[in-house]
């Protein structure tokens, strides 16, 4: 099969690159994920180069170079305004920790490079001339939508046990099936997740849950028993999992990475405290941990509301179920409110009609913060003839709860009204 690159101004700069060290006479292909995604029609967001030079034979062809793994034979090439990793033939060996090989011997043959890699739809290299060097089979097992491992899949996991979750990845990034030897091996060597970097685990379990098919990957890590073995918590069994599926089947629909990981984070039964600490054990950026967590703290405000009314109390607009709706969406943000709503739409049990009333509750608050009400702490000071203190916070939230739901005016002299009629300790 003839490799065809889809013109671009990044393939053009690595062409360029490819070009040059073949002047230099060197060799040089384009290998990995830029061949594998162009052959199967998908986007190309960055190409990795091999090479025969030399990392230092590298640097002096190219005027603007970053060492970047130069003890492992990487240099990055800076060229029409792309940046491409331009590496030399290696072998590797002696991993240390399922992780970084000890040991980088560089080497004169592309087929020895491709070798060491992990998966047969990674180890395609294509020169300029377009023709695929892929002695591993790798365009079939991308015509058979399958991961398979280079070589004998154990010892490829046991080199780097992030394989087996990137394995997981690919195959549900790219819809595809894991080769049964390789599901095999996975399992044999799980365990050696328990070396990996927190960090490592959750850049992939990101990409998989924030991928195109979310539920087939969750599946999978579900069947793998993976994450149990890692060195992050992961507080769930078997069979929470399996309940938790029927939940997520319309994960992918979610837009949005808080979203989908609210959700998933929902099904598994975790509280909004839970949720936050695990996230943060994770290593998530703390925009997201606060983002999930304020989501999930609406859920349990109205799943309190819903316990706690006796029934026939909810009533319509202006109703206790009301109220108590619009405080939960003042305590924790008009965002994180029409978010959870998003998110209970894709759920088996959401009711339409019941989310369709929350959202326009949310839509006709005249105010949502505090910041937002005409009278401000010092004129309840000013106007009660009291001293600051605790009772000023609690005042305006009283105001805003009744100016949100329209029982009063966001007016100045009718907020101060309403709080002169209040019982304040």
């Amino acid at each position: 099969m003839m490799w065809t690159m889809a013109p671009s101004a990044m393939a053009e700069a690595g062409a360029a690159v490819v070009s040059a060290l073949l002047a230099h006479g060197h060799e040089a292909y384009f290998v990995g994920g830029c061949i594998r995604d162009e052959l199967l029609g998908r986007p190309v967001h960055d190409m990795d180069i091999t090479t025969s030079a030399l990392p230092e034979e590298v640097t002096a062809i190219f005027p603007r170079c970053v060492p970047t793994g130069i003890a492992h034979g990487t240099v990055t090439v800076l060229q029409g305004g792309h940046s491409f990793e331009v590496t030399t033939y290696r072998t590797e060996s002696g991993y240390a920790d399922h992780r970084r090989p000890e040991h980088v011997v560089f080497v004169a043959d592309v087929r020895e490079d491709l070798r060491r890699r992990d998966f047969t739809i990674n180890a395609i290299a294509c020169g300029l001339g377009a023709e695929l060097v892929d002695p591993f089979g790798g365009e079939k097992d991308l015509a058979r939508r399958t991961v398979r491992c280079v070589g004998t899949a154990e010892e490829r996991f046991d080199e780097d046990a992030l394989r087996m979750l990137r394995c997981v990845r690919f195959a549900a990034v790219l819809d595809f099936r894991i080769a049964k030897n390789t599901w095999r091996a996975l399992l044999r060597q799980r365990d050696q997740l328990a070396y990996i970097a927190v960090e490592r685990l959750r850049a992939e379990l990101e990409r998989i849950v924030e991928g195109p098919h979310p539920w087939r990957g969750l599946g999978l890590i579900a069947r793998s028993g993976l994450l149990p073995r890692g060195k992050a918590p992961f507080p769930w069994t078997d069979a929470a999992l399996a309940d938790a599926s029927a939940k997520l089947a319309g994960i992918g629909e979610l837009e949005g990475a808080h979203r989908r990981w609210a959700l998933l984070l929902h099904a598994l039964g975790a509280s909004a405290e839970t949720a936050e600490a695990l996230l943060r054990a994770w290593t998530f950026p703390g925009a997201t941990v606060k983002t999930v967590a304020r989501m999930l703290s609406v859920r349990e405000a109205w799943d309190a509301a819903l316990a706690e009314l006796p029934p026939g109390s909810a009533g319509g607009s202006g109703g206790e179920l009301q109220r108590r709706w619009i405080a939960a969406v003042l305590a924790h943000g008009p965002s994180a409110a029409g978010d959870w709503l998003t998110v209970s739409a894709a759920l088996p049990d959401g009711a339409a009609a019941d989310l369709a009333s929350r959202r326009a509750w949310i839509a006709a608050m005249p105010v949502a913060a505090i910041s937002e009400l005409a009278a401000t702490g010092s004129d309840l000071t000013a106007a009660l003839g009291r001293k600051p203190g605790k009772w000023v916070g609690e005042v305006l939230e009283r105001l805003l709860l009744s100016a949100a739901l329209g029982e009063i005016d966001n007016d100045k002299e009718c907020l101060l009204r309403e709080a002169q009629r209040m019982d304040i300790e």
